[in-house]
């Protein structure tokens, strides 16, 4: 699927969504219940902890791992088991019987060593799949041009880099692993309507820079749509991206636009390069479109949220609608 030199504009989006932001509404059907033994999501953090709730209310056996000495009360305390590589915390052996299908959402250290594979070595544990959350960073720059599963991976050195060789680590590992790679990722929590209602938003302005995202409920929708597949329809690696990449203006935009609020004065990247931190600045260093086709077209999963607008609008209403009343235009919602 060559994506060759498409730039420019954005790509429409293809249907309308509805405003259940249930992550298993009819517009996923999905039938993955019976294919997982149990599942055990290594990182029960913001993603894991929205696909293990997902695979819980569909009756799917769950362990999430945590890192601090009490699990999260988000999930039963039987839910959670403590793993933390780096001080040497495991689960003990009864804590990992019966587990057919692993996610992994821990990311590597920084030469790109993965904690999870190792444990399984040691448990001799054989999943019949292995999901691993990886980064489009590990295509590099691509001055804005399409990139899809088959582009050339060029990643910077450092975070994207050591993602890399984590995705190699675990091809080599002979598990039947299937590699996603995501761009921003955002949802209820996680947009930008607090830093506009706190004042602390920034409107920065880079020519021709632009940048992919997924809401996290297209992320559990996409993972379900692969474990309901045959295991030789799903491909090794996939792209999990929305329809419309674009700069972060035109998103902050339209959220001030559903909050009533001005926007922040705007900022020409060149001047607050500066101001940035070292992760901040190595994001707008790199500039390339995410093409989920594969997902889309070839694997038939339908985007809940094909666009940052139905994203902000239905899948993080909690996060800006008054508490006193419905949207300020009536023309938003569909």
């Amino acid at each position: 699927m060559g994506v060759g030199n498409r730039m420019g504009g954005s790509r429409a989006a293809m249907d309308q969504r509805s405003a259940n932001t249930n992550v298993l509404s009819t517009e996923h059907p999905v039938n993955c219940a019976a294919e997982v033994g149990r599942m055990l999501i290594f990182g029960g953090g913001y993603t894991g902890l929205r696909f293990g709730s997902a695979l819980n209310t569909m009756g799917v056996p769950v362990t999430l791992t945590h890192r601090q000495p009490s699990p999260p009360p988000a999930l039963d305390p039987e839910h959670w088991v403590r793993f933390d590589a780096s001080t040497g915390v495991l689960p003990a052996a009864q804590h990992l019987e019966g587990v057919s299908h692993v996610l992994v959402t821990i990311p590597p250290d920084g030469t790109g060593n993965d904690p999870v594979l190792p444990l399984l070595r040691a448990f001799r544990l054989a999943p019949r799949w292995v999901g691993l959350l990886s980064t489009t960073g590990v295509y590099g720059d691509h001055g804005g041009r399409w990139v899809d599963e088959g582009s050339p991976l060029n990643p910077a050195e450092g975070r994207s880099e050591a993602r890399l060789i984590c995705e190699e680590g675990w091809r080599e590992s002979s598990l039947p692993v299937q590699v996603f790679r995501l761009p921003a990722i955002y949802g209820p929590g996680r947009s930008p309507f607090q830093a506009l209602r706190d004042g602390k938003a920034r409107l920065i302005h880079k020519p021709g820079q632009v940048f992919s995202r997924i809401h996290v409920d297209d992320i559990v929708g996409a993972l379900l749509h692969c474990l309901a597949l045959p295991a030789t329809d799903r491909p090794a690696t996939l792209n999990l991206a929305d329809q419309e990449p674009c700069p972060s203006s035109e998103t902050l935009g339209y959220a001030a636009h559903l909050m009533g609020c001005k926007l922040p004065p705007v900022k020409r990247f060149t001047d607050v390069a500066s101001t940035m931190s070292p992760m901040a600045r190595s994001f707008w260093m790199e500039n390339r479109r995410a093409d989920s086709r594969l997902l889309r077209e070839q694997l038939g999963y339908q985007l809940r949220y094909p666009t940052y607008r139905e994203g902000y609008r239905e899948g993080c209403g909690a996060d800006w609608e008054p508490d006193w009343g419905s949207p300020r235009d009536g023309m938003l919602r569909s």
